[in-house]
């Protein structure tokens, strides 16, 4: 877990497990497959089991009581170090052996996550927003508990991270068709590796994109950003009302001044960082 979390646009990181697989162009130099191998965690790849984060409800519940205790929503990404809606597979202990229930059947990712989904949906989490990020959108409407296409907490933001026109023309559209109409979604362009001129979908989805989050790579084998990739994305939110928040060039470079906009969906309660309104405007 990561309280105060580095990552700008959150409060909080919690993984439930550790591990994934990549799936386009924007995941060549992924940081989490990176830092498992230094962990030695063999755990990236189609065919290799995930490890299972024992204390992931445990942290979950002290955020929770940091909500209540200061008034103030917490933000939690679910998860820096796995894909929250990737199809379920086995899961490890710390210790490498396999993870069965009370019945003596292998647990899977999605027995983990169908517990966190639930837990939500019978409010045990009042004073966390949680939001959830996948590069696997399609799969957001096997995964879900139903009860959610009723009526979608209030607390959930659904996401997916695209990297250049060809993500965004896949992957946008999938996540509006795969979610609740009163799902509130946002976008992840992170790390951003090509232009973006248009997101297409964006324009029929009836409201339910409330973010976009804006990013170059990092890390020594980062692909350059270009600041010029920030303005059609900033005219989109303007016109369509969307919150726009701009993280990083490449984690080195400081964002100029003018470039310079941090803003959060209204009912998150944060206050937008100021930006400079002349240069967002145009």
């Amino acid at each position: 877990m990561a309280l105060n979390s580095k990552i700008e646009w959150t409060d909080h990181t919690v993984n439930l497990w550790h591990g994934c697989t990549k799936v386009h162009a924007g995941c060549d130099h992924c940081y989490a497959e990176k830092q498992s191998k230094r962990w030695g965690n063999d755990v990236w790849g189609h065919n290799k089991p995930r490890k299972l984060i024992n204390s992931a409800f445990n942290e979950l519940q002290k955020i929770e009581k940091i909500g209540k205790t200061t008034g103030k929503l917490q933000t939690v990404f679910m998860g820096s170090m796995m894909d929250i809606f990737e199809k379920p597979i086995q899961v490890i202990s710390s210790s490498g052996t396999t993870v069965l229930d009370d019945n003596l059947e292998v647990v899977t990712t999605g027995v983990i996550r169908d517990k966190l989904f639930n837990d939500i949906s019978g409010g045990k989490y009042p004073n966390i927003i949680f939001l959830f990020l996948t590069k696997r959108p399609s799969n957001i409407d096997d995964f879900i508990p139903k009860s959610w296409f009723e009526t979608m907490p209030e607390n959930v933001m659904l996401g997916t991270s695209i990297s250049d026109q060809k993500t965004a023309n896949d992957l946008v559209k999938k996540i509006d068709i795969h979610t609740p109409r009163s799902a509130k979604l946002f976008l992840s362009i992170e790390p951003q590796i090509g232009e973006i001129s248009y997101l297409e979908n964006i324009n029929y989805s009836k409201g339910k994109f409330k973010w976009i989050i804006q990013g170059g790579e990092s890390g020594p084998c980062k692909r350059p950003f270009e600041l010029a990739w920030t303005k059609p994305i900033r005219s989109i939110c303007r016109e369509l009302g969307i919150k726009y928040f701009f993280k990083q060039i490449d984690k080195v470079k400081p964002i100029p001044e003018e470039y310079f906009c941090q803003q959060f969906p209204d009912f998150f309660g944060k206050e937008d960082i100021p930006y400079n309104k002349g240069h967002f405007n145009s």
